[in-house]
């Protein structure tokens, strides 16, 4: 499913007035790029306000420099927005243009636009490039709270956590009955021992046991044999043992 798709119509008039008082700043009243006044574009992952122009060039980086969106036909997602809020023209160009000289000449704007973006070409040594918030889970509300903007949960995202949960729960109650059951004792570094054998004298399979195991081999015929006084054969007749 597409993520604009989810995008209500009261969330994107809510995100167009978000926009449109961010393009009325001082520091979003220009192109950031070519410097034309009341740009109604976009770089969602630079967070930048470009002009039309501009961002036709912008276009031909490529979505992995720069992805365009219109400030007043395209449908944003929350993050785009919040990220937008964090960053701005003024707080980008300072990373972007760090050590563009004064008074630089932007006529050829491509070739401007790509020293800029795609060769680095006055990006201090060692900075870091304005990014996206990392998305913080607040587990106690279910909530998502990325760039001020919060939103919560669905239910489809909690319900595998919720499972495993009860699922947790049940094996901690259950274990100990089975431990019960088995005659085995768990403790809580999951050892297992059994139970000892209950009071009374050795039958004859434990002593022959105990025996093999005292010789340190197995005899199979002492399994299988069988003492001749517990047998009982019975008594031929006389007619049989007559001479």
């Amino acid at each position: 499913m597409n993520d604009k798709a989810s995008v209500s119509k009261e969330l994107n008039a809510k995100h167009s007035k978000i926009l449109e008082g961010l393009l009325k700043l001082p520091q979003n009243r220009e192109c950031a790029d070519c410097r034309s006044k009341a740009p109604r574009w976009a770089s969602v992952n630079l967070g930048i306000f470009i002009c039309m122009q501009c961002s036709g060039i912008h276009r031909s980086l490529g979505v992995h420099i720069s992805k365009v969106r219109s400030t007043t036909l395209d449908t944003w997602l929350p993050e785009q927005v919040a990220f937008m809020e964090s960053v701005g023209n003024e707080k980008a160009n300072s990373y972007w243009e760090k050590e563009l000289p004064a008074h630089f000449e932007r006529s050829e704007i491509e070739k401007f636009i790509r020293a800029k973006y795609e060769g680095k070409m006055w990006v201090a040594k060692n900075a870091k490039q304005p990014a996206p918030k990392l998305v913080e889970m607040s587990i106690s509300s279910n909530k998502l709270v990325e760039g001020g903007a919060t939103s919560e949960v669905p239910k489809k995202t909690r319900r595998h956590s919720l499972e495993e949960a009860v699922l947790s729960k049940h094996l901690g109650q259950s274990a100990p009955s089975m431990a019960r059951s088995r005659g085995i004792s768990l403790d809580l570094n999951h050892k297992f021992t059994t139970s000892p054998p209950p009071n009374g004298p050795p039958s004859m399979m434990e002593f022959d046991t105990a025996s093999n195991k005292s010789n340190g081999t197995t005899d199979l015929f002492s399994l299988l044999y069988v003492p001749d006084a517990k047998q009982d054969y019975p008594t031929p007749p006389r007619w049989q043992t007559f001479d």
